[in-house]
C-alpha cells in the first residue's frame, strides 16, 4: 500500500518540506505498523529540516523529519509480543511525518486511556525530556530552587509545573507581561521580565545571595554563561535547547571557584532501550494521573499545511504544544 509522507530533499527553510506518497510494505519480525492520527512539531523538526545541530542523527536525503506520533496499531511483525492490532500508542522514532509506518516494537508506548492520542503526539517529547531533566539528570528535592529560563514556552511550562510538584521554588525568567502572567499560571513562585532588569542580580536577589541548585536553559547563547553566576555552589546548569544559538567554547575557570557542574544532554540518551522509554513515559502518565502535570495540546495544523506550521513555530507564533493532523 501506500500512505502521505512529508520529506526534503535538502536543508532550507519551510518551503523545502514537500507531500510525497510513499510505499509502506508489511510489518518486518520486530515491527509493528501504526496508522498515526497525531504527529508531534517540535523544535528539533527546525533544526532538521535546517542541517543544524539538533537531537537526530544524521541520514540520506529524502529525509522524513519528525520523532514522535500516536495512533492506533494496524498491524505487527510476527516476532512482536505484547503489542496489538487495534491498540492505541505513541511512537518515539525518526521519521514520525508520515500517516501510516513501520516502527521498532521497541520504540512504541502503549497509552492509558487517560491520555489522548493528540495529547501523547503533541507532548510526549516535551514530556519525555521534562522527566529526564527533573528525575534523572538532576534529581529536584523539595529544598532546592529552580531557574527555569523560558517558563512560559512548552517546555518551560512543563518543567515549572512537575518542579513546584516535587516541592521546588521555581523561578521563571520571560520576555513579556503577558508570558509572566503565563508562567506564574504554571507553576512558578517568582518571574523576571529578563527584557526589564537584569535576570542574575534578581535570582541572587530572590535566593539572599546564595544561588539556584540548578538551571533549565533552552535559550542557549544569550543567557548561558550569565546563568553560572545564578548557581550556588555545586550547582548543576543544564542547556537542553538552543533558541538563540549554539553555546560556543567558554572558559571553565568559570566553574572552578564554586565547582558548578554543566551539562549539554539529548532525550535519546535517557530513553536508548525499550525499558527506560517506558519506565519514563509511566513515571509521565503517573505524573499527570496525579495531578502534577497537565499536558494540554495548544494548536492543530493539518499535515498538508506542515510549511505553515513551521514558519508558525519558528516564528514564536505558537503557544504551548502543537500537532500535525493527517
Amino acid at each position: 500500500m501506500h500512505t502521505i509522507s512529508v520529506r526534503i530533499k535538502s536543508h532550507g527553510d519551510a518551503d523545502v518540506l514537500d507531500l510525497d506518497e510513499v510505499p509502506v510494505g508489511a510489518p518486518s519480525g520486530s515491527e509493528v505498523q501504526i496508522r498515526q492520527s497525531a504527529i508531534g512539531l517540535n523544535f528539533a523538526d527546525i533544526y532538521q529540516r535546517k542541517g543544524a545541530h539538533g537531537p537526530h542523527g544524521a541520514a540520506p536525503f529524502p529525509i522524513t523529519p519528525g520523532s514522535v506520533g500516536a495512533g492506533v496499531v494496524t498491524a505487527t511483525g510476527p516476532d512482536v509480543a505484547g503489542i496489538a492490532v487495534g491498540q492505541r500508542v505513541a511512537c518515539m522514532h525518526p521519521g514520525a511525518y508520515q500517516v501510516t509506518r513501520n516502527v521498532p516494537a521497541d520504540r512504541v508506548v502503549p497509552l492509558p486511556a487517560t491520555i489522548s492520542e493528540q495529547v501523547a503526539g503533541a507532548t510526549l517529547l516535551r514530556g519525555l525530556t521534562a522527566e529526564y531533566l527533573l528525575r534523572r539528570l538532576y534529581v529536584v528535592q523539595p529544598a532546592d530552587v529552580v531557574l527555569v529560563h523560558a517558563a512560559a514556552g512548552g517546555m518551560g511550562v512543563l518543567l515549572s509545573q512537575w518542579a513546584r510538584a516535587l516541592g521546588a521554588t521555581v523561578i521563571g525568567t520571560v520576555g513579556s507581561e503577558a508570558k509572566r502572567a503565563v508562567a506564574l499560571h504554571n507553576g512558578c513562585h517568582h518571574v523576571i521580565d529578563y527584557r526589564e532588569t537584569d535576570f542574575v542580580s534578581e535570582v541572587m536577589a530572590l535566593t539572599q545571595g546564595k544561588g539556584v541548585s540548578v538551571v533549565y536553559d533552552a535559550v542557549g547563547k544569550d543567557v548561558f554563561v550569565p546563568s553560572l553566576q545564578c548557581l550556588k555552589p555545586c550547582g548543576m546548569a543544564i542547556n537542553y535547547g538552543t533558541a538563540s544559538g549554539d553555546v560556543e567554547a567558554f572558559d571553565l575557570q568559570l566553574l572552578h571557584a564554586r565547582s558548578l557542574i554543566v551539562s549539554r544532554p539529548t532525550l535519546r540518551t535517557f530513553i536508548a532501550d525499550a525499558a527506560s522509554l517506558r519506565g519514563a513515559a509511566s513515571v509521565l502518565f503517573a505524573a499527570v494521573a496525579a495531578g502534577q502535570l497537565k499536558l494540554e495540546v495548544g494548536q492543530t495544523f493539518a499535515l498538508a499545511d506542515v510549511r505553515h506550521a513551521h514558519r508558525m513555530l519558528e516564528g514564536r507564533a505558537t503557544t504551548g504544544a502543537t500537532v500535525l493532523i493527517p
